[in-house]
């Protein structure tokens, strides 16, 4: 790795870990290092520790100092590295053996000097996507626009929303994409055919009736691995490997894509017991997490899907927590927008007229 590659992962303690989540964006190997003045390493970020951090509610303006700080209750507290110039077969036994997916290397004066990947030693370790469109809905929240084409038909910048879906999917390695339609479905079919013209192989999934949000899914036949599943209606620049490792290594049957969400409260916010006033907030900020409308599902979800029946996403979710499967969520932090009232619809424009949801 050239310097120009080392300087793009490295970030010093004062860095705020909205800094090191840019970073890990443009950088897409997962991780930051950070370092002293001199390059010597004084500890690594990766993407699970930040969206861990979202989780847990951390402002993003803090220093990644923070999450450092929460290392040594971890299972590496100390970094694990390698010399400059380790063959890449010792490399990749380490990583299986520590179960990581990034080691920095070092020089003989111990500063970082490149950083070795999984994903370079083994670039076909993660088995590809399937992914499934939902793009079914009526987009009556549209009206009148979608009174001739379907919501993720109408054009955003230069091209239709489910283009720009479709385009990232095959950015982001997956060839496999299904469709369920049931809304004026032609207008979908005619534009992407069997999606050649698009990089990827393209089948449609049709609801006579509408099936929910996730009933479609029921008149699949069983996938035999990972299944991304999104709405038809949302631009993102996801890392959708970096959802996939997570995924894999919370050992979930399910994750949900969440994005936190800001509510003002506009007025003052009695807390009473009874009679009694125990608290008064004055219009207090609170922070929710949302369903952003992204997913993975194993094989083993499908047996939860009805055939031929309504089920929503959030009855699947419902099913396997009662069996105790287990779900984890997953927080967006790049670019996403739910394209459901005009208001989204005018931002989408506007975002792609300034180059932000192109990117």
């Amino acid at each position: 790795m050239d310097r120009v590659q080392i300087e793009s992962v490295c970030i010093a303690a004062t860095s705020s870990i909205r800094q090191a989540i840019a970073c890990i964006d443009r950088n897409q190997h997962g991780i930051v290092l950070v370092v002293n003045a001199e390059r010597r390493l004084l500890g690594t970020i990766t993407d699970g520790d930040v969206r861990r951090a979202v989780l847990a509610g951390q402002d993003l303006e803090a220093p990644v100092a923070v999450l450092l700080a929460r290392k040594p209750t971890s299972p590496y507290s100390q970094p694990v590295t390698a010399p400059l110039g380790t063959p890449p077969d010792a490399l990749l036994q380490l990583m299986q053996e520590r179960v990581i997916r990034q080691v920095p290397l070092l020089d003989d004066a111990g500063r970082v000097a490149g950083l070795c990947t999984i994903d370079e030693l083994l670039p076909q370790r993660l088995p590809p996507l399937q992914a499934v469109v939902m793009a079914g809905g009526f987009g009556a929240r549209l009206q009148p626009l979608t009174d001739e084409l379907p919501k993720p038909m109408l054009p955003v910048g230069d091209r239709p929303l489910m283009e720009h879906i479709v385009t990232q999917l095959r950015d982001a390695g997956i060839r496999q994409v299904s469709i369920s339609t049931h809304y004026k479905p032609e207008a979908i079919v005619q534009h992407f055919g069997d999606g050649q013209k698009f990089g990827v192989h393209i089948d449609y999934v049709n609801e006579e009736r509408p099936l929910g949000t996730a009933g479609a899914l029921g008149l699949m036949p069983p996938w035999t691995s990972t299944l991304l599943v999104m709405n038809g209606d949302i631009l993102t620049r996801l890392n959708y490997q970096s959802m996939l490792v997570f995924h894999q290594e919370n050992r979930a049957v399910a994750t949900v894509g969440v994005r936190q969400y800001d509510f003002q409260v506009p007025y003052g916010v009695v807390e009473t017991d009874g009679v009694h006033i125990r608290r008064l907030s004055e219009k207090p900020r609170l922070q929710f997490f949302v369903n952003a409308g992204v997913y993975l599902l194993e094989p083993a979800a499908h047996q939860y899907i009805p055939h031929q029946e309504r089920c929503d996403m959030t009855d699947l979710i419902d099913r396997l927590l009662a069996d105790g499967r287990p779900i984890v969520s997953f927080p967006i932090s790049e670019y996403w927008l739910d394209i459901g009232q005009h208001a989204d619809y005018e931002k989408a424009q506007a975002d792609f007229r300034e180059g932000e949801g192109s990117r």
